[in-house]
């Protein structure tokens, strides 16, 4: 029979799971305390950054319907769950390893899809969330603008033909 406590901690990091946008596991061998605290905060406030025993989370994570990840849970292991923007929280955890050789970006799972160690770090490479959005704002508004210049166009070619065959008319008139 499982302990109450061990039971409490697999259901809470189940919930984790199934709350977040997605969850890094990283191994974290060789840094201090210190340098843990500095990738937390590095995270931002839309992440929390757990250090787990393996055996646990694996059942957790399987509880929560993910099992993709259960090769990934050997030697220390620490879970980065992301509820916000999971591209600031990978480029936290890209510029963070950089800086921090110890700390090894293992894999993870973004919205119920597996990813790799270098899918994390193409996913850090993507630009935030507000910037794409402001580039898909400024394609459609010049698309607008292009189609309201297109529809004035037409009117006014019309126009200009119209008059132009008034003109030749009344040249062709005067003529005779």
């Amino acid at each position: 029979m499982a302990r109450p406590d061990k039971a409490a901690a697999v259901a809470e990091l189940a919930d984790q799971f199934r709350s977040s946008n997605a969850a890094v596991l990283t191994e974290y061998r060789g840094l201090t305390v210190a340098q843990l605290k500095t990738l937390r905060r590095s995270l931002g406030d839309d992440a929390q950054y757990a250090v787990v025993k393996n055996t646990l989370t694996k059942i957790a994570a399987n509880e929560a319907g993910i099992s993709t990840l259960d090769d990934l849970f050997n030697g220390p292991t620490a879970v980065a769950f992301i509820t916000g923007d999971p591209v600031t929280s990978a480029k936290g955890l890209r510029d963070f390893a950089k800086d921090n050789p110890n700390l090894v970006i293992k894999g993870g799972v973004l919205d119920g899809k597996a990813l790799s160690a270098d899918e994390i770090k193409k996913l850090a490479d993507l630009e935030s969330r507000e910037v794409l959005l402001a580039k898909l704002a400024g394609a459609f508004k010049g698309k607008q603008t292009q189609a309201a210049q297109l529809f004035q166009a037409l009117p006014s070619k019309l126009v200009r033909t119209v008059d132009a065959l008034r003109a030749k008319q009344d040249e062709q008139g005067g003529a005779e």
